[in-house]
């Protein structure tokens, strides 16, 4: 056969070269990749949605801490609107002693100090979203922050309630009435994919074809290259730092000028 109609049957065949199999076969490894996350996310939300069983004898498991109204707010005429902002705006810690106290460590001590408990702020991102139960009076109780986040290495918009004085902490016992419902099946199904998985190291790749990097979930910090380098940064280390660079620079003289009556 003539060359010439030999690459014409090539071009008019359906025969691929070795660059559209390798495709091909990326692909096709991704679309198998995209179906096992869709697999998993759906055993993972069937999971989510089990129903609750009740226990024969409920049990206490700790104290539970939230907010509730003053008694004098609650008499008064503004008690109901109070009363519905602070169940979109409460918030809960758990612990096993009734104190809410935690470890810390002052003074080369272990010291045990209260936990920190204060009603829900919102996020610049909350706040903006149709989906925020808030109404137009409720906002005006909300002033906006702005706070440095040093996981973000930046500072971040929060808004938070100005008159956090109306409610106070109440302490309860923990008690647990119901539990999650187990399906043996559903669980070894769910098992059996996260090993396998696991096993052939697929997490990253899964991320990175969803998300389009490992690392997406660190944010943007293309400002940085536009912040002052002495930003939260305590005096005395800003003083160290100087009188270090300024000693080298001394020795940096020092040096040359040895070499210059050396050389003369």
């Amino acid at each position: 056969m003539d060359n010439s109609l030999l690459d014409d049957y090539i071009l008019c065949s359906r025969l691929r070269n070795q660059k559209q199999k390798k495709s091909a076969v990326k692909k096709d490894f991704e679309k198998q990749l995209i179906q096992l996350a869709k697999l998993e996310e759906e055993l993972l939300h069937k999971r989510r949605t089990l129903p609750l069983v009740p226990l024969a004898t409920p049990y206490q498991k700790g104290w539970q801490r939230n907010f509730a109204l003053r008694e004098d707010i609650a008499r008064s005429k503004e008690s109901l609107f109070y009363k519905t902002l602070l169940e979109k705006i409460n918030t809960v810690q758990y612990s096993s002693d009734k104190s809410f106290k935690k470890k810390k460590k002052r003074k080369r001590k272990h010291v045990y100090v209260e936990k920190l408990q204060i009603v829900k702020e919102f996020s610049e991102s909350e706040w903006r979203s149709p989906k925020l139960a808030l109404t137009d009076k409720e906002r005006m109780h909300f002033y906006k922050s702005e706070r440095w986040c040093p996981n973000y290495k930046r500072y971040k918009v929060h808004y938070i309630f100005s008159e956090p004085w109306r409610y106070v902490l109440r302490v309860r016992p923990n008690m647990i009435t119901h539990t999650k419902m187990v399906d043996a099946v559903l669980e070894g199904e769910i098992d059996r994919i996260s090993n396998y998985i696991t096993n052939h190291f697929l997490r990253n790749s899964m991320i990175k074809i969803a998300h389009g990097s490992v690392n997406y979930w660190r944010g943007n910090n293309k400002e940085l290259k536009y912040q002052n380098p002495l930003d939260n940064k305590q005096i005395h280390t800003i003083m160290d730092e100087y009188y270090k660079e300024k000693q080298y620079l001394n020795k940096e003289s020092l040096n040359s000028k040895d070499k210059k009556y050396n050389g003369k």
